[in-house]
Order: C-alpha cells, then structure tokens, then sequence
C-alpha cells in the first residue's frame, strides 16, 4: 500500500523535521530517535484524500471536516486558514502540501491519464500553482510506475524530464552527495519532489530510503510522505522496518481506520 508507505515516512521523518543535529550519523542512528516522534499534516491530508475518493464524499469538504479534527498537526499558516476558514479557495500555492497527500491516487488509479487527472485535481483545490499541480502529478505517477513494475530508472528518467538540472536547483540529476552540502530547507514542490525521488532512487530498501532522507537537512517528513509510496510499492513492502507496529502506535484510532479501511 502507497499509502500506507507514504503515512510512515511521514511519521519517520516527523523527528528531524525542525530538530535535525548537524552531525547526525544517519547510516548508524537508530531508525527512530529519542526526539519525538508523531503524524502530521502530511497524513491527516493523505488520509482525508483516501476517505473521499473511497467512499465519493466531496474532497474539499472531506479534507475540512477530517482536517479540523486536528488543528495542532503542523498545517502551514495559509492552508490552516483555508482548512479552518469560511472560504476553501485555491490560493496558487507551489508548496510541497499538494505532493505530500497524493500517494492513494498513484496507489487506487490504474488508468495512467486518469490518475494523473485526478492528482492535479485534488491538488487544485488549494496548490493551483503550476508547480504545485505538478508536485502533485509527478509523485502519483512515480507510485503507479513503482506498482505497475517500472524500473528505478524509467521512474529517474520520468522526474528528470519533469525536473530538469538546467531548471530545477535540487533535480534528481543531481546525486545526493552534490545535494547535500547545498541544501537549503524548502516547502515548494520543485525544492522538495525531485529531491525526495533521489532519495528513493538512491536506496537499496525502504529504511535505506527514509536514512537517505535523515542526510539532508530538510522537510523531512514530506519527504517521507512524497516518495514514502514509492519506496513502498518498489520494495514490495518495508523489509525489517516493524511498520504495522509504528503506524499502530502513533496514529489516532481514527486515523489508523482510515488506513487500513
């Protein structure tokens, strides 16, 4: 389940998403720290997405009323407005938020034109921004390339041509260790998407992956819920990660149902 992987690496990376030491051995650590550990935004979002698409509940309205049950879960300033506010308008947003909640669609779509429709219009309905839409598109499809048996390069050649080196600071053209010395913590989706895919691209197995995620100085959790699915529907699973043990122990019972459901 995309989902399922996405929801994970959100709660993994939760612990180094404004904490992260600047000496952190993220090939050693222990997978999970002693920092804090929690859900987000990411999955309230993600799980808000899957709830209206499984059961045909109007999105917007499905993502306000799961949304406002958890008003402390780390929305940004505009979109905690949009969630809590009287208007739900798209606000031309490229932040990572559109990408960060779009793996069930990469996950439930085997259509590939009508997933990626679906993508871009769930990410409309807030991050209308070209860049926005296209965070949201590019991790769907990555997902349903990784489910449908494409290779790691076909999904690199994909986000490369979306992300380009000449175009895009942290393209998946670049290796993590060019990244690495240069990254600059970013919420857009052209400062999170393309990176958080080299991250997948560079691991050999989910926790490689999320440890991969540990080296940069970055929006952590949304990067593990960006190519969290992808790591997942590519590997097959989590390896030795005890996910069903995490998820249980750090999600609402509402929200577990959601997944799970």
């Amino acid at each position: 389940m995309a989902v399922k992987g996405a929801v994970l690496g959100d709660i993994l990376g939760s612990q180094y998403e404004f904490t992260r030491p600047k000496d952190l051995d993220w090939i050693n650590t222990p997978l999970i720290s002693d920092y804090p550990l929690e859900f987000t935004d990411d999955t309230v979002m993600t799980l808000a997405i899957k709830k209206a698409l499984t059961k045909g509940t109007d999105l917007i309205e499905t993502m306000v009323d799961v949304g406002r049950k958890y008003p402390h879960c780390g929305y940004g300033g505009t979109f905690y407005r949009w969630i809590n506010g009287p208007i739900h308008k798209p606000y031309n947003s490229w932040g990572n938020g559109s990408a960060m909640r779009t793996s069930y669609i990469g996950e439930v779509f085997e259509d590939y034109e009508k997933m990626q429709g679906v993508a871009a219009e769930v990410a409309s309905v807030s991050h209308n921004h070209p860049e926005g839409i296209k965070g949201a598109v590019v991790t769907s499809t990555c997902i349903w390339m990784a489910k449908h048996g494409k290779s790691k390069e076909e999904i690199y050649e994909y986000v490369l041509k979306e992300y380009p080196v000449e175009e895009y600071e942290y393209s998946i053209g670049f290796s993590l260790d060019e990244i690495r010395p240069r990254y600059v913590w970013d919420v857009s989706c052209q400062g999170s998407v393309p990176a958080a895919m080299r991250c997948f691209y560079e691991s050999t197995d989910y926790e490689s992956f999320m440890r991969n995620i540990y080296s940069l100085p970055c929006d952590s959790d949304t990067f593990g819920a960006i190519a969290g699915g992808v790591a997942e529907e590519y590997y097959g699973g989590f390896g030795n990660v005890d996910a069903d043990g995490i998820l249980k122990k750090y999600l609402t019972d509402e929200l577990y149902e959601l997944l799970v459901g």
